[in-house]
């Protein structure tokens, strides 16, 4: 098993940034595939960014390309979403989550451990 906590949301601009962090409780964290997620209210849960357990192979969300960057640093425990340009749009809950030794990693369903999210807000 694997217990995740997101922090670094908060309140900022347009065209601000933010960076999150979701750190991994657990032994086993280089053989997670990782990703980031957001729900926004009156919205479904959408995939932002994924970051493969085999290879760190990065994927993103159209909406994000080329404004967010996803890492990871095994040796920490932990992965990062990098937001630069934020958008009103941006404004939801931000989730991270982790499922072990996959290689899908655009389905929410398909990841086993969430973390609690962290509010990211985006002013106009």
């Amino acid at each position: 098993q694997v217990q995740l906590e997101e922090s670094g949301g908060g309140l900022v601009q347009t065209g601000g940034s933010l960076r999150l962090s979701c750190a991994a409780a657990g032994r086993t964290f280089s053989t997670y595939t990782l990703g980031w997620f957001r729900q926004a209210p009156g919205k479904e849960r959408e995939f932002v960014a994924g970051i493969t357990w085999r290879g760190s192979n990065t994927y993103y969300a159209d909406s994000v390309k080329g404004r967010f960057t996803i890492s990871r640093v095994n040796a920490k425990n932990t992965v990062y979403l990098q937001m630069n340009s934020l958008k009103p749009e941006d404004t939801a809950v931000y989730y991270c989550a982790a499922d072990r030794y996959s290689d899908i990693y655009y389905l929410s369903h398909k990841y086993d451990y969430w973390g609690q999210g962290t509010q990211v807000t985006v002013s106009s």
